[in-house]
């Protein structure tokens, strides 16, 4: 074997960029933070060739006096952390000192800079491996640096380098990443010569706005929440903004963009009841905490971090966003654009103010007043609301669509948000009338969202009555389900079933969760024995608790074909009103949307 000997500084700061500096776009994110951590108020980046030809990062901060300039490319040589004690409360968002010493190994670099008590600039670039000394320059304030031909003297390096275009996506996102994180901050983005992005100082909300687009800040809560030494607050997805893949998510721990998956996690359980398994949130979060609370020192590339108190950092997320994504207030609203399309498209954004207009953090219940909690099944609905109705409507005429519009028209401040029901579609949908528009409601969909809460809140409370059956319904049944019913009789008296062994190849059904008591007996039973027996009475209470309260839930709910009255709709719609998460089914699909009389017209081409 080869004697063991030291490696020359100039390899060692190319086996570090390997590691920090990956592609243009790296070394990019690590310019970007060192021009935050120095107060910068105006950042301004300029890209050629997606950042393989050249990167320039001008800022105004508080710039390298002429001495600190050669320390400024040495290896770990830092101003942010001096002790021990300083790397376990980082609040700067750069701390190795490893950086500007690996870029200027595969590139050549010029670092411009004037200190505050500077009378002029000062530059030094590398030539040939070596560091010029410092030569006076001019510049106003602050700190200019310029990578040129990264990996220029490592071809193997640069060969792996992707397209132009490619490289450059990959540096815009870390720039969105930086420009989220510091509202407060003036960014400018150019590539090619060609101005890109151009963000002015603004308010978190704006910034966010201005980034992820118009889109996302209309179909997005505001979230702030405080808990100990623990802030989140940014802009939360609704559930029908959803996306394909993880790109539309970013989060923030004290302005530093994480990929963690404890958080991953929490977010993942927050949106579970209203997210389809398919599709995966978009956020724009950000969490404030004590410095100590939280180690960014476990990876060069510091995207990935590790928390003191792990546990109730997950519990705090999840209750955060869950509650926030629980107001009845969200739903979803078709946007029809007949201009570019010839078929009527919908898509789907929030019914509240986009978030970026918020005057208050707190999220305002959607419904003027919630109507008394009605019987599960829809004639028991419509009958405890039709003294509603018959306060509106003059009697006999509730389920005239004439007067029913003309009353509205009388009283329109009385409206409620999801309007009073005009008719149904094909069996399937109801269609309802508001200040604003036409609702199409998925009946089913949301009769299920509304059972679903309501066993979830009556299993939390154990307080899920029984409704027992005029006639007992039996059923046959394999050995397997039979004995599971005889080994989990009390879990199953818990889910609100009494049901017992008829017969050696027999069950019978003697009552049903009230609130199901219109389903069809045998199949919700036999669902619920299929769910407790693949997978255990334990974790069918716990972590399958949801999907079997969901499928109960389905075989309660309204199905298509069913042809309902007015004031049954109408009952539906104040329930939906007054139920969380009813703008999505229990699959995560949405529940209604609303087509606006603007939207209606541009199809018509009224005013034209």
């Amino acid at each position: 074997m080869n004697a063991i000997k030291l490696l020359p500084d100039l390899l060692i700061s190319q086996i570090s960029a390997g590691e920090v500096i990956g592609r243009p776009a790296s070394a990019l994110k690590e310019l970007l933070e060192n021009s935050v951590d120095a107060a910068a108020t105006e950042i301004t980046v300029q890209l050629f060739q997606g950042g393989i030809k050249l990167i320039r990062v001008a800022d105004n901060g508080t710039g390298i006096s002429r001495d600190d300039l050669p320390l400024a490319l040495a290896r770990h040589a830092t101003s942010k952390i001096n002790t021990l004690e300083d790397l376990q409360k980082i609040a700067s968002l750069g701390f190795r000192g490893e950086a500007l010493a690996s870029i200027a190994a595969v590139s050549r670099l010029t670092l411009t800079s004037r200190g505050r008590e500077e009378k002029h600039a000062w530059q030094i670039q590398t030539k040939d491996r070596h560091l010029s000394p410092p030569e006076p320059a001019a510049l106003a304030s602050g700190t200019t640096v310029e990578i040129h031909d990264l990996y220029f003297n490592i071809p193997a390096r640069r060969k792996f380098l992707k397209t132009e275009a490619t490289e450059y996506a990959h540096c815009d996102e870390i720039f969105k990443w930086i420009a989220l994180s510091r509202a407060d901050i003036g960014f400018t983005l150019q590539h090619n010569g060609t101005l890109r992005r151009h963000l002015r100082p603004a308010d978190p909300r704006l910034r966010i706005a201005a980034i992820l687009g118009d889109e996302f800040a209309q179909a997005s809560v505001f979230v702030d929440e405080r808990a100990a030494d623990l802030r989140l607050w940014g802009a939360s997805a609704l559930p029908n903004y959803s996306r394909s893949s993880r790109n539309n998510q970013y989060f923030f721990v004290n302005g530093r963009f994480v990929r963690d998956k404890l958080i991953a996690h929490a977010l993942r359980e927050a949106y579970r009841d209203i997210l389809h398994p398919d599709r995966h949130p978009a956020f724009a979060l950000f969490l404030e905490m004590n410095a100590d609370g939280v180690d960014v020192n476990v990876h060069p590339t510091k995207t990935e971090v590790k928390f003191h108190d792990s546990r109730a950092l997950h519990q705090f997320i999840f209750h955060t966003i869950n509650k926030a994504l629980a107001s009845p207030q969200l739903a979803s609203v078709a946007s029809v654009s007949p201009a570019r399309d010839q078929e009527p498209r919908y898509g789907s954004r929030a019914v509240v103010a986009p978030f970026s207009t918020y005057a208050q953090q707190r999220i305002m219940p959607l419904a003027p007043q919630i109507m008394p909690d009605a019987a599960s099944a829809l004639p028991g609905m419509a009958a405890q609301s039709q003294a509603f109705y018959q306060t509106l409507f003059d009697t006999g005429t509730g389920s005239s669509i004439d007067s029913m519009a003309t009353a509205i028209a009388d009283k329109k401040q009385e409206v409620p948000p999801l309007g009073f029901a005009l008719g149904q579609l094909l069996g399937i949908y109801i269609l309802s009338q508001n200040d604003r528009g036409l609702l199409i409601v998925d009946m089913h969909a949301a009769h299920e969202r509304i059972l679903y809460e309501k066993l979830k809140l009556a299993l939390d409370n154990h307080s899920l009555s029984m409704q027992p059956l005029l006639i007992p319904v039996t059923f046959q049944a394999d050995s397997l389900d039979i004995a599971t019913v005889e080994e989990n009789s009390a879990v199953l008296c818990e889910l609100g079933f009494e049901i017992s062994v008829f017969s050696p190849t027999m069950l019978v059904v003697r009552a049903v969760p009230a609130t199901l008591k219109d389903a069809d007996v045998i199949k919700l039973a036999h669902d619920v024995i299929s769910e407790i027996r693949e997978f255990g009475a334990s974790q069918a209470l716990t972590g399958r608790r949801n999907e079997l309260l969901s499928t109960m839930a389905c075989h309660g709910a309204v199905r298509a074909n069913r042809m309902l009255t007015i004031p049954e709709m109408n009952a539906l719609l104040r329930e939906m009103e007054a139920t969380a998460r009813s703008g999505q089914c229990n699959h995560g699909r949405p529940t209604w949307f609303e087509i606006s009389l603007a939207d209606l017209d541009k199809m018509f081409m009224r005013g034209r």
